[in-house]
């Protein structure tokens, strides 16, 4: 394995747009090199992104690729590796941390920002198929604690690194209205509801291992996936557009955490993003009514 860099290595998950894709460009401005992984490689490729019953099996393309975001980092100077990993593949993911390794010698932060969009996101309780909230779970956290588990292994034999998991409202609350309505899915929710305990499991057994572990929490954001999905009528989309913030409050949040001394000392903490970038000031002019 190569020597420590000059510039610490991010690998990020679900970076070929939206949230994902704005916290690899705001890391390359901190300085960071990027191994970005996503299911989309290249412009047009269709997945299923079936978020009801009725829409599973109807692959699409959306907004956004790999290629687009190793492209921008490139523009900002950066190193970056993209490699395709599914989150339903258990393999690609192992390849893709090798691939990583290979490249740059080691891995500093592993964001885990992507999540499983398929059948059985956004079913009602009632509707949810056992199948397919099983696969829920495999994308949104079993494959997601293997990835956490083998970058981990590489952090403890470099003496330490930090992992930032997405999280979301909906793992700790109920949600507003019912699922369609305003509301989210409980295969969602469950799902994200697992992942948000490991980082702070992580914090309390490996910090003093020089392990820091964090849950990022974007709170409403209207991203192209969530639009493209949900369509512009869904009362769902209309409440995150209303409610909601750009990709860029999580994606400061994230360098705020990681390049800050406080930041570095409240590992074990969730951050609510809209709620911290607003009082610390992270994003010019954004709350609007910010001005002052």
């Amino acid at each position: 394995m190569a020597a420590n860099r000059s510039n610490p290595v991010a690998f990020v998950t679900g970076a070929s747009r939206g949230i994902g894709k704005a916290g690899a460009l705001a890391l390359a401005d901190a300085g960071y090199d990027l191994a970005i992984a996503a299911r989309t490689l290249t412009p047009g490729q269709t997945h299923d992104y079936g978020s009801t019953v009725a829409d599973a099996g109807k692959p699409r393309a959306m907004p956004g690729s790999l290629e687009e975001t190793a492209e921008a980092i490139r523009e900002k100077g950066r190193e970056v590796l993209p490699v395709r990993a599914d989150l339903l593949d258990r393999s690609s993911l192992d390849a893709a941390v090798k691939e990583a390794l290979s490249t740059f010698g080691q891995i500093d932060v592993l964001y885990n920002n992507g999540i499983y969009q398929g059948p059985g996101v956004m079913d009602a309780f009632l509707d949810l198929p056992e199948d397919k909230l099983a696969k829920v779970f495999e994308g949104n956290f079993f494959n997601q604690f293997h990835l956490t588990r083998v970058v981990l292994d590489h952090m403890l034999e470099r003496g330490g690194g930090t992992i930032v998991n997405m999280t979301s409202t909906a793992a700790v609350e109920d949600p507003p209205a019912p699922t369609g309505k305003g509301g989210w899915g409980f295969g969602y929710a469950a799902s994200k509801g697992a992942l948000h305990r490991m980082a702070g499991m992580i914090h309390v057994e490996l910090n003093d291992r020089g392990i820091r572990a964090y849950n990022l929490d974007p709170g409403h954001v209207a991203t192209e996936a969530i639009r493209e999905i949900l369509g512009a009528d869904n009362p769902t989309l209309q409440m995150q557009i209303e409610q909601g913030c750009p990709v860029e409050v999580p994606a400061a949040t994230l360098v705020w955490i990681l390049t800050t001394e406080e930041g570095r000392a409240r590992s074990g903490e969730t951050f609510l993003a809209p709620e911290f970038a607003a009082e610390r000031g992270l994003v010019p002019g954004w709350p609007r009514e910010r001005k002052s």
